[in-house]
């Protein structure tokens, strides 16, 4: 875990290593909530970079006999 410093203005510089380990780029939009007391930042990511993510997954579902 690592410590940033809150400017007078209210901004944060993350870390170059958490910056590269997430892919972040300058410019990107990042979602920001308060959760259990704590500030999380979640990175929106582009719909081409989602491509994939869920390969492999059972598409099989039992229907409903009322249903299509």
């Amino acid at each position: 875990m690592q410590t940033v410093i809150v400017s007078p203005k209210y901004q944060v510089v993350i870390p170059k290593n958490i910056r590269e380990a997430l892919k972040l780029r300058p410019g990107q939009k990042m979602r920001v909530m308060a959760y259990d007391g704590r500030i999380e930042l979640i990175p929106d990511r582009d719909i081409a970079e989602l491509r994939g993510f869920l390969k492999g997954i059972d598409t099989r579902l039992e229907r409903e006999k009322d249903r299509l």
